[in-house]
């Protein structure tokens, strides 16, 4: 698994906005109730590239993704529960070489062993409040 090192404050997908030649990134006031950060304060952030190909525009979930119970949780809870078995796809790798995936709001899911296109089913092993971490339980028949 990878290991999240404990100066990790906050995890979340947001766009990039640009106005007057100028970018900045929305932080969700979730963030700032949660005391993960603080207005006024400068902090170092790390961007990954998403799989959203236009501005604006997400890619449509796959009726798999999402149940009536993630469905009508609150939007600060995590949108998947240990033991969930869903189908993902992989978007990146992470610096330890373990693949990412993002489900509902942007809420990132580590399955190791995985690499990126491919679309397995997984199941759900640890939740945390800003990512969970995921075992392969059914690989893509494409990547065989």
């Amino acid at each position: 698994m990878v290991e999240i090192p404990n100066s990790l404050q906050s995890l979340f997908s947001a766009p990039i906005e640009e106005q007057d030649g100028t970018y900045s990134i929305e932080v969700p006031s979730s963030e700032i109730n949660k005391n993960a950060v603080s207005a006024g304060e400068t902090y170092r952030i790390a961007l990954l590239e998403s799989s959203t190909s236009t501005e604006g525009s997400r890619q449509p979930e796959s009726p798999q993704s999402s149940s009536p119970e993630t469905e009508s949780r609150e939007p600060s809870e995590p949108p998947v529960d240990e033991g969930e078995v869903r189908e993902v796809t992989i978007e990146t790798v992470g610096d330890q070489g373990d693949g990412i995936a993002k489900v509902e709001r942007g809420y990132v899911v580590i399955i190791p062993g995985a690499q990126p296109g491919d679309e397995p089913t997984v199941e759900i092993e640890q939740v945390q409040e800003n990512v969970a971490f995921a075992r392969i339980v059914d690989n893509d028949p494409r990547s065989l």
